[in-house]
C-alpha cells in the first residue's frame, strides 16, 4: 500500500506539468456550445457498407466512392485481409465487404492489392465462410441466395413484448437492426451489380454459414429445437398468410418511423440506420420522402473527411465525452465555477431525455430522466451515460443548483428502475439476459443481449453512493452483484471497455465510493491482478483478443487510457505504490508536445469478440483524470 519512495521515479513537478499541458490540450477541444466529441474509429465494414447502401438506394456517386475507396486500402493489411482493430488478425467477414466495396469503386480483381485480399479471403472459408450480415449484403446484389440466409419472419412483430422470441428480448441496437431486416429479408430485393464475385467463392460444398444446423432424431435439444423452428419459417415464408404478413410489415413499419431520432438517425448508431433506410425505400418510400431524406443527410454528419479518404463514425459520443471531460478537468484542478465547465454542464442539462423510450416495456411505471450517448438519442437513454453525468454534474458549481438538482434526481430515479432483478445494471434495458436469442441461426455476430456487467453495475453504484443512497435496497443489492461478479484471479470483466483492466478499474472505483477501504480482501486481490499485469516499460495494455484468448487477459502493448485507468483503480484502493509511480512516469514520458498521447490501439468494446472502438478522446480524458488524481495525493 503506501510506499514514502513511491514518487522516487518521477518527480512532483514533472508530473505537474505534463498535467498542466493535458488539461490545456482537453480545454482547447471543447466546442463553442458546450460539449465535446472526439471520433470514434471503428473498422471498415463501416465504409464498406455505407458504399453498397448507397448503391442500393441509387445515389451513391463518384466523389464519396474515391475518397471511401482511398480509406479502405490504407487500413488494408499486408497479407491483404482487412481486420476488426489495430493490431488485429484478418477478419474474413470484413475483408469479403471491403472487398466487394472496392470493386463498386472500380478496382480490378487482377490488382495486387485485390488479388492478395482475395487469397486471404479464400484461404479462410471464402464467401461460404462469411457471417450471415455478410451474406445478407451480398443477396442484396444477387451475390448470395436469398434462400440460403437464415429466417426471418416479419411475425415476430405482432408477438408478445414477454414472448420468447419477441423483438424486445433482443438488446436495443439488435431490436432496431432486427425490426428493419424483417422487412428488408421479406422483400428479398436484388439490384444487379455489373460484377460478379466468383473469385471469392471457395465451391468446398459445406453448408453456408447463414443455415440453421442439421436436425437429428432422438434426445430433445434446444439447438434442434430452434433448427426446426427456423425449418418451418423458412417454409410459411414462401407461401405466407398475406393479410397476416402484411398487417406484421405495417407494424414494423410503423416501428421503425417512430424510432427515428431528430438527426435523421435511428438508435445513433450505423447498423439499424442503414437497414432502416432500405426497408423503407422498400416500403415505397420515396428519396424526398422526409424521413428518408433526414436518414440520408444524416449519415453525412457522421463522415470525418481527411486528406483525400472518407470514413464513416459508427456512431458518435459527445454525451460521454462531456461528462468524462468535465470529470477529467476538475480531477486537474480547474475550478467548479470555471465558465467553461459551466457551459458543458448547461450544455447537458440541455440533453436530458425526458420522453419514454422502448425501456418503459420493461419497466413501465418508472418515470423519465437520465442520458443518452449521442446528440440526439432519446429513445435509447443509458445507465453508463446517466451515472457519468451525474457524477460530472455534481462537480460543477452551476449558477442554478436546483435545476441540476432536479435533473440529478430525475436521473437517479430513473437508474434505480432499470435496475435488473439480479441486483445488476445493464446498459439499456432491465432485465434483458435473454439465452435464447443468442441461439437463432440469424444472430451470428456481435452481443444481441443487455445482460448486467461489471463495468455499468459499478458506475451505477459509484454515482448512487455519491448521491448518499447507501441505505436504498436498490444499492444494496447492485454492491452485492458487483462483489460478486469479481473473477476468480480478482480482476472484473469489462463489457464495455477493453477489458479486465477496465472493468477492475471501474469496480475499484465503485468499491472505493462504496467505503471499502484498502484493507477489504476483494480490493487487495484486485490490486494484485492490476499490479501483476503491468508492463516492464511501466504501463498498461489489454488487447482485444482477450475477450476470446484468455491469455491476453490483461496483456497487450501499453497505452494511455489503460495506463490512466490502472492507475485510477489502484489510487481507488489507497495505493501509493512504485507500480503507480512508474505508470505515471509512463504516461509523462510518452505525452506529446501538444499535450496530448498518441493511442492507435483499440480500448473500446461495442461487442465483445467482434466489433471495437477506438475513442479519441480516451487518451486524453483518463489520463487527466489519472495524473490529476495523482498530483492531488502527493502534494
Amino acid at each position: 500500500m503506501t510506499n514514502p519512495s513511491a514518487t522516487s521515479q518521477i518527480d512532483q513537478l514533472t508530473a505537474g506539468a505534463a498535467l498542466e499541458r493535458a488539461a490545456l490540450h482537453l480545454q482547447s477541444r471543447q466546442h463553442a456550445d458546450g460539449w465535446w466529441k472526439g471520433a470514434l474509429d471503428t473498422n471498415v465494414t463501416m465504409d464498406a457498407e455505407d458504399l453498397l447502401l448507397r448503391e442500393f438506394l441509387g445515389i451513391r456517386r463518384d466523389r464519396e466512392t474515391l475518397m471511401a475507396a482511398n480509406w479502405i486500402r490504407s487500413q488494408q493489411r499486408a497479407d491483404g485481409s482487412w481486420g476488426l482493430f489495430h493490431g488485429a488478425d484478418g477478419d474474413l467477414s470484413t475483408t469479403v465487404e471491403a472487398y466487394a466495396a472496392l470493386r463498386l469503386a472500380g478496382d480490378a480483381p487482377d490488382a495486387e492489392h485485390m488479388r492478395r485480399a482475395c487469397a486471404f479471403a479464400r484461404e479462410h472459408g471464402g464467401i461460404e465462410g462469411s457471417r450471415t450480415f455478410t451474406h445478407i449484403w451480398l443477396a442484396l446484389f444477387g451475390l448470395w441466395p436469398w434462400d440460403d440466409l437464415p429466417a426471418l419472419p416479419p411475425e415476430i412483430m405482432l408477438l408478445a413484448p414477454n414472448a420468447p422470441l419477441s423483438i424486445y428480448r433482443f438488446g436495443c441496437w439488435a431490436r432496431q437492426t432486427v425490426v428493419a431486416l424483417t422487412v428488408v429479408m421479406d422483400a428479398k430485393p436484388v439490384r444487379p451489380l455489373p460484377f460478379a464475385l466468383d473469385e471469392l467463392h471457395v465451391g468446398s460444398g459445406e453448408r453456408p454459414a447463414g443455415h440453421a444446423p442439421a436436425v437429428t432424431s432422438g434426445t430433445f435439444t434446444r439447438a434442434g429445437a430452434i433448427a426446426h423452428l427456423d425449418r418451418a419459417a423458412r417454409l410459411y415464408g414462401r407461401r405466407p398468410v398475406r393479410a397476416l404478413r402484411e398487417h406484421a410489415l405495417q407494424r414494423a413499419e410503423a416501428f421503425i418511423v417512430s424510432r427515428q431520432e431528430a438527426d435523421g438517425s435511428w438508435g445513433g448508431i450505423q447498423p439499424p440506420w442503414v437497414y432502416s433506410l432500405m426497408a423503407l425505400q422498400l416500403r415505397g418510400y420515396a428519396l424526398d420522402h422526409p424521413v428518408m431524406r433526414a436518414g440520408i443527410e444524416g449519415i453525412d454528419t457522421f463522415v470525418i473527411e481527411d486528406g483525400g479518404q472518407r470514413r464513416l463514425e459508427a456512431c458518435q459520443s459527445p454525451v460521454w465525452d462531456t461528462a468524462l471531460a468535465i470529470i477529467a478537468l476538475t480531477d486537474a484542478g480547474v475550478s467548479p465555477d470555471d465558465p467553461d465547465l459551466i457551459r458543458a454542464a448547461d450544455w447537458l442539462l440541455h440533453e436530458e431525455v425526458r420522453v419514454r423510450g422502448d425501456w418503459t416495456v420493461q419497466r413501465p411505471g418508472v418515470p423519465t430522466g437520465g442520458w443518452a450517448f449521442e446528440f440526439q438519442n432519446d429513445n435509447y437513454p443509458d445507465v453508463d451515460d446517466t451515472a457519468e453525468v451525474a457524477i460530472a454534474l455534481r462537480r460543477v458549481a452551476h449558477p442554478e443548483p436546483a435545476r441540476v438538482e432536479a435533473a440529478v434526481a430525475r436521473g437517479m430515479r430513473w437508474l434505480v428502475g432499470l435496475q435488473s432483478a439480479d441486483g445488476g445494471w445493464g446498459a439499456f434495458d432491465a432485465d434483458n439476459t435473454s439465452s435464447l436469442i443468442a441461439d437463432i441461426p440469424f444472430c451470428d455476430f456481435g452481443e444481441v443481449t443487455d445482460p448486467p456487467s461489471a463495468d455499468v453495475t459499478a458506475h451505477a453504484i459509484e454515482m448512487l453512493a455519491g448521491e448518499g443512497r447507501g441505505d436504498d435496497p436498490a444499492y444494496a443489492r447492485g454492491l452485492a452483484w458487483l462483489r460478486d461478479a469479481q473473477e476468480a484471479d480478482g480482476s472484473w470483466f469489462g463489457r464495455w471497455g477493453v477489458n479486465h483492466v477496465y472493468g477492475t478499474s471501474a469496480a475499484l472505483l465503485a468499491l472505493e465510493a462504496a467505503g471499502a477501504g484498502p484493507g477489504d480482501l476483494q480490493v487487495r486481490r484486485a490490486v494484485r491482478w492490476m499490479e501483476e499485469h503491468q508492463n516492464e516499460d511501466g504501463g498498461w495494455g489489454e488487447d482485444p483478443r482477450s475477450y476470446e484468448d484468455a491469455a491476453w487477459i490483461g496483456r497487450g502493448p501499453s497505452t494511455a487510457s489503460q495506463t490512466a485507468w490502472a492507475l485510477l483503480g489502484l489510487q481507488a484502493a489507497g495505493e501509493r505504490s512504485e507500480a503507480m509511480a512508474r505508470g505515471v512516469a509512463w504516461l509523462v514520458e510518452q505525452q506529446r508536445d501538444d499535450g496530448g498521447w498518441d493511442e492507435p490501439q483499440y480500448t473500446g468494446t461495442g461487442f465483445p469478440g467482434d466489433f471495437y472502438i477506438n475513442y479519441e478522446l480516451y487518451r486524453l480524458v483518463f489520463p487527466v483524470m489519472a495524473l490529476g488524481r495523482w498530483v492531488r495525493s502527493t502534494s
